[in-house]
């Protein structure tokens, strides 16, 4: 597994090591002894699915709050997207910075989006499917976002046009209007 940072502390690229023959090939995605002699010690409790029709279409910027914080590690299984972490770590040197990475089936990337991190994605190709694991289950009272187009965060999307967004991507709150739940150098 080659692990790469990225420009914010903790958010991490996972890239896992190919086997191939003149079948395809095989990857092991997660493996909890190796991660966890890498200082990777995540308790994976629920894997997530999600399917997006139409290039476009942006998921985020969610988060979950503490007690229900969640790591996520997010791949792309199909399409192609491109995955964003936003520091909201109160206290950091980096809050409101975010980190953008391409992940598609052939680069087999993965990106590591801790606690204190809001996560979105917009997908750059039709019927694109992300799966990810999470350290806590989905919590929906402790369930929230930031606007996905927030100029104080300043994004850069890749979009041609306008996005396809959920009601409550639609409704999120600016940062400047946000408490964020997360202090730095806390779990």
């Amino acid at each position: 597994m080659q692990i790469e940072p990225t420009e914010l502390p903790d958010v991490m690229i996972l890239t896992p090591r190919r086997f191939g023959d003149d079948r395809g090939w095989f990857t092991e995605t997660w493996n909890a002894g190796t991660m966890a002699k890498a200082g990777l010690d995540l308790p994976w409790v629920q894997d997530n699915h999600s399917m997006s029709a139409v290039v476009g279409t942006v998921r985020g910027l969610h988060f979950q709050a503490p007690p229900h914080a969640q790591d996520k590690l997010v791949r792309c299984s199909r399409g192609a997207i491109l995955d964003v972490a936003v520091d909201v770590r109160v206290g950091s040197s980096h809050y409101g910075r975010w980190v953008g990475v391409e992940l598609t089936p052939e680069n087999g990337r993965q990106l590591l989006v801790p606690k204190g991190f809001l996560h979105g994605f917009v997908t750059r190709a039709p019927m694109t499917e992300v799966q990810y694991k999470c350290t806590d289950v989905y919590a929906p009272d402790c369930d929230g976002a930031v606007r996905w187009d927030d100029p104080d965060i300043g994004i850069d999307w890749g979009l041609a046009g306008a996005p396809v967004l959920s009601a409550k991507d639609q409704a999120a709150p600016l940062l400047r209007d946000f408490r964020s739940p997360f202090v730095w150098g806390q779990a």
